[in-house]
């Protein structure tokens, strides 16, 4: 491991097995596998055992010239570390100074814990400098002996330099080519990713629980899908078009043409009560929206009003309306403080919570039957313009950008992180559109019915990896996101199902709306302590053992 560096040039590691595959596959070649097996146990502290392994197979983790650069790298050697960097095979100029620099702002920032400071600055100016690279930094390297405080008095020097040595090392292994220097954890990187990849692949995948066994397959069965009544909500007394549980799962709203909206709460036992039934509206309920913090509740009612309602106590604390117009629309902003209406007019209004218009868009921003979405961030609202098109209007700059569909778009629906748009569409599809910059088709599912109505699909699922939606045949279907598969289609309504919403802290926990006059809670197949009789008090069912129909 000693000794000088000036004769040593880049050898390559014994290439024994090389070319031998390992596996089924024949995918995998044995000197690699054995490198990364070698650099594991290391890692591991199993320090024997690697140097046996290497002795053994024949197959060595590094050449001598890559193991004399690590130790002087340890050693703090900076300036025969450079030169020996330069010897080890890696043939990009650009990374070898990319590297150089790395080694060299480590030497500055130890000479400069060594107080010395003017060594430090030679470093600097003849060698970091002389790199031509991240100018940037260099003038923040400057400012450590220039001014070595910043305006708050702390130390530019600690803010600037956050790496050990070792840190030193594990930045050079990510850097220099994988082939010369294995990166840290390379083996557990690998492993990961093929847990991952077979958990998203799984088509049931829907556990909180976060283990993986190494010993098998990773394999789900349906018994994690809610596939299962476990209570109908009898409340209402018209055809439930709307359903949407709360952000915090705590709560579910439901919006009739019998024109209330309900406000169900969920106990610890996932078992729902009637918490208030919301009158008001002089026309059938079309949505509802919650506010951020789950406290507030807004009511939609068809092209007439919206009406915003205290979850604590039922109390109507605002209403919404502009004269000579309807309101078709609602949603709010996710600071909480405004909220945003579509009107009749096609144009979308901005309101403050105590009735105050902000601002409108005119133009056709809106149908009078559409959704109204706006990104987490706040900046990008999204609303149906056109019959085959989604507007991202952005309300500060206010640029225009559409997803454009062949079909008409009957509803849509935003994923909790606004990355992804679900579109259901008149034919009979609905497509998963990645909105990512330029929007992007990615999904699309199929089977459920739609013929005359108004369907409405949504995400969920353990990180939403599922896709739901209702159907005029009565049944409530769940696809895999990923694949696209068809998972399951739950029979039990005997009326179309408008709209479905997944609790988003109970990935068990799945709620449908039909023209049944009824409200479906879905759970898991399995008996359930939580439920150990079926029972009927007049405004929900329980059910425990058979599906009830």
């Amino acid at each position: 491991m000693g000794g000088s560096s000036s004769d040593l040039m880049a050898r390559p590691l014994s290439t024994e097995g090389d070319d031998e595959i390992v596996g089924t596959k024949g995918i995998i070649k044995r000197g690699e596998f054995v490198r990364i097996i070698t650099k594991a146990l290391y890692s591991l502290g199993y320090k024997k055992s690697g140097e046996h392994l290497e002795e053994e197979s024949g197959i060595s983790l590094n050449s001598s010239v890559v193991n004399l650069f690590m130790q002087q790298i340890r050693d703090g050697d900076w300036d025969e570390s450079v030169a020996t960097l330069n010897k080890i095979g890696v043939e990009d100029e650009s990374i070898v100074r990319d590297a150089s620099f790395l080694i060299l702002e480590q030497k500055f920032f130890e000479l400069l814990d060594g107080d010395k400071v003017m060594d430090a600055l030679k470093t600097l100016r003849t060698e970091i400098t002389q790199l031509c690279v991240d100018s940037t930094r260099i003038r923040e390297l400057s400012s450590c002996i220039v001014s070595p405080c910043g305006r708050d008095g702390s130390s530019r020097r600690d803010s600037l330099r956050a790496r050990t040595r070792l840190t030193l090392l594990e930045e050079l292994q990510e850097m220099i080519p994988p082939n010369i220097m294995i990166p840290e954890k390379r083996l557990e990187h690998l492993v990961e990713q093929a847990l991952l990849l077979q958990r998203e692949a799984c088509l049931f995948h829907n556990s909180l629980e976060k283990e993986m066994s190494l010993y098998s397959d990773h394999h789900c069965g349906k018994t994690q899908m809610p596939s299962r009544t476990l209570q109908i909500l009898e409340a209402h007394d018209d055809e439930v078009w709307f359903v949407q549980f709360s952000h915090d799962g705590k709560y579910l709203a439901t919006a009739s043409n019998d024109r209330t909206a309900i406000i169900w709460e969920v106990d610890i036992n996932g078992e729902l009560s009637m918490k208030h039934k919301l009158c008001g509206h002089q026309k059938p309920v079309s949505s509802v929206s919650w506010s951020p913090n789950g406290q507030e509740l807004l009511t939609c009612g068809v092209e007439e009003a919206v009406r915003r309602w205290d979850v604590s106590t039922g109390k109507c604390l605002q209403v919404y309306e502009k004269n000579g117009y309807g309101l078709i629309s609602c949603a709010w902003f996710p600071c909480g403080k405004y909220i945003l209406s579509g009107l009749s007019d096609r144009s979308v209004c901005m309101w403050e919570l105590d009735g105050n218009e902000v601002e409108s868009w005119k133009g056709q921003k809106t149908l009078k039957i559409s959704d109204l979405e706006i990104t987490g961030d706040g900046k990008h609202i999204l609303s149906i313009c056109k019959e085959n098109a989604i507007l991202f209007f952005n309300k500060e700059t206010k640029d225009e950008r559409f997803i454009e569909e062949d079909q008409i778009i009957t509803s849509f629906s935003l994923s909790k992180d606004s990355r992804f748009l679900l579109v259901n569409l008149l034919n009979q599809e609905i497509h998963l559109w990645n909105i990512q910059g330029d929007p992007k088709l990615v999904g699309k599912y199929k089977s459920h019915r739609r013929s005359r109505f108004v369907i409405r699909s949504c995400f969920g699922g353990v990180k939403q990896s599922f896709i739901s939606s209702g159907s005029e045949d009565s049944q409530v279907y769940i696809w895999h996101r990923n694949s696209g598969d068809l998972v399951d289609a739950l029979p039990g309504h005997s009326g179309a199902v408008n709209c479905v919403s997944w609790n988003p802290a109970n990935p068990h926990m799945l709620a449908s709306a039909s023209d049944d006059r009824t409200v479906r809670i879905w759970g898991l197949k399995c008996l359930d302590v939580k439920y150990p009789n079926a029972y009927s008090n007049g405004n929900n069912h329980h059910c425990n053992g058979g599906e009830l129909r």
